[in-house]
């Protein structure tokens, strides 16, 4: 009976993971669809858009310089769907699945109960968290499962055979590969692993160090790209609030108030100001706003009308915390550690709550939640009542997240996910060879990614005509390929010739004859397609 709950939460998991995953999201945007294209482009020819050979560190793409485990582990999919929406998903979608199964196998190593280790599964399986990074390509949610493979072998290195830490550290390793968030979680969350494991550590420290040398020399090159070259260190230098000089100027201008007195130094000091901003940043991982009502604010990471938790979980968190001190619980350290350290990484950046950068803190909340509930159930007098209570106040909120999910979210936010690139490459390339160029606008951002994705363009024959530079930041970018060219305005880009023109609302030039227009799915003008002869 257990093990077909089990596979009845799988099959949940599965379906709400994979049912229209080409369709919702709306359609791909910009870092999805510069995923697809380079996995493409190695299955094709071994090399990166740009030409590098089977890339260890970093994927140039547009000068952002991805890790490389998500676009290899895209290049299967695409092999078996070919290059389309769902191919470039289906690897999140995938280790989403994989992810709720690992829940159960921690949650039953650490609690040693199957009720709990059920739900948190289960609770994993409709989060919405968990969901709406499931079902993009996002290399984060990859990332979190090699993290929490990780941390689930570390468990085995310490309860049964101590040959388990090999593959706990290589399955880190891997995530250190895959999603950059992971490089300021995986040595915290492994602190956190050697102090509640301690003994076992001290026990086995020759082979502790034997695999530490291995990581290290396996994380080497990554290392070396992320600390010592200016495109590794650009990542961080543009999203982190230590390069932010606000903090700094605030502190001069209260010891300039204090007439740069000794003391003053002393109190307003700057790092006093960044440590203040820090830990802002910090606390804000746990924002009600964030966690219960409206979730991240950027519309690619919530559908905004619910948080990254449902309402009831909070009851569920805190009976849970409770629970596991009260009754003692033998790893409570380690799952409370872990909940303590993830947002220890994404404090350092400028933008928080980030739902995205934080994804490593899953699956905390819905262990916590399952042992809450295990708890709370044990203790209530009146079972079934509690049971129908539960089951309808979670089947309202599941039901009310699906709902806006599927039915309002796409076209409420449709432009949020580029929608109409698509389509506008769909309208031109039956056109193409009618025209000696053909314009792009580049007022909406990169659409020489799309227009390479959606027309499956040869990556050998791309780079044979490709106009690409690189400016002093190491941002890359495409000027054109063939006939396209990516212009930021038409009025000063000269061509003979019959022309084909794909422009942003009124940007079309007088002279040209408007033959299309795309709207995104709430009715609003993306693209106008218009020609021209001069």
């Amino acid at each position: 009976m257990k093990k077909i709950i089990l596979v009845l939460i799988l099959l949940v998991a599965s379906f709400l993971r994979l049912y229209k995953l080409s369709q919702v999201p709306p359609s791909l945007y910009w870092d999805e669809a510069s995923l697809g294209y380079n996995a493409f482009s190695i299955l094709k020819t071994a090399r990166d858009e740009h030409g590098a050979f089977m890339p260890l560190t970093n994927f140039a793409a547009f000068g952002d310089y991805k890790p490389p485990g998500y676009i290899y582990a895209t290049v299967p999919s695409i092999f078996l769907f070919g290059l389309t929406e769902f191919a470039t998903r289906f690897p999140s979608a995938f280790f989403g699945i994989l992810t709720v199964l690992l829940t159960y196998l921690l949650a039953k190593k650490l609690f040693k109960n199957e009720a709990t280790a059920i739900l948190a599964a289960f609770f994993l399986s409709i989060s919405p968290w968990h969901l709406q990074f499931s079902r993009g390509a996002f290399e984060a949610n990859l990332g979190l499962f090699f993290s929490t493979l990780g941390i689930y072998l570390f468990v085995k290195f310490a309860t049964s055979s101590k040959y388990w830490l090999l593959l706990s550290a290589l399955s880190f390793l891997i995530a250190l590969y895959t999603f950059t968030g992971q490089r300021l979680f995986v040595p915290f969350i492994l602190l956190v692993l050697a102090l509640t494991f301690k003994n076992k550590v001290i026990k086995n420290l020759k082979l502790v160090v034997l695999t530490a040398i291995i990581f290290l020399i396996l994380f080497r090159p990554l290392f070396i790209f992320a600390t010592q070259t200016l495109e590794g260190r650009l990542r961080f230098n543009e999203v982190t609030i230590f390069k932010n000089l606000e903090p700094s100027d605030e502190s001069i201008r209260y010891r300039t108030r204090d007439n740069n007195a000794w003391w003053s130094s002393l109190i307003h000091n700057r790092r006093f100001f960044y440590i203040q901003d820090y830990l802002i940043h910090y606390f804000d991982a746990f924002n009600p706003s964030f966690l219960f009502s409206h979730g991240d604010v950027n519309p690619r990471l919530s559908i905004q009308e619910t948080g990254e938790l449902y309402y009831l979980d909070l009851i569920f968190i805190l009976a849970g915390i409770y629970f596991l001190f009260s009754k003692k619980q033998q790893y409570r350290w380690l799952i409370i550690g872990w909940l303590i350290v993830s947002p220890l990484g994404p404090a350092t950046a400028r933008e928080t709550p980030h739902a995205l950068r934080m994804i490593h803190i899953l699956p905390t909340f819905q262990l916590i939640s399952a042992f809450g509930l295990v708890c709370l159930f044990q203790k209530i007098k009146y079972k079934k009542l509690f049971i129908a209570a539960i089951t309808i106040i979670m089947s309202l909120n599941f039901f009310y997240y699906l709902h806006m999910y599927y039915f309002h979210w796409p076209l409420n936010y449709s432009d949020q996910w580029q929608y109409g690139y698509k389509q506008a490459v769909e309208t031109v390339k039956p056109l193409y060879s009618q025209y000696d160029h053909v314009l792009v606008s580049k007022d909406l951002g990169r659409p020489y990614i799309y227009f390479l994705l959606y027309n499956r363009q040869d990556p050998s024959t791309y780079l044979k005509t490709a106009k690409i530079e690189k400016d002093k930041y190491y941002f890359i970018e495409v000027k054109g390929y063939d006939k396209y060219l990516f212009v930021d305005s038409f009025d000063n880009t000269e061509t003979s010739g019959k022309t084909l023109y794909v422009a942003t609302v009124n940007q079309l030039p007088s002279y040209t004859t408007k033959i299309k227009t795309i709207n995104n799915l709430s009715g609003a003008t993306v693209f106008e397609i218009g020609e021209a002869s001069r």
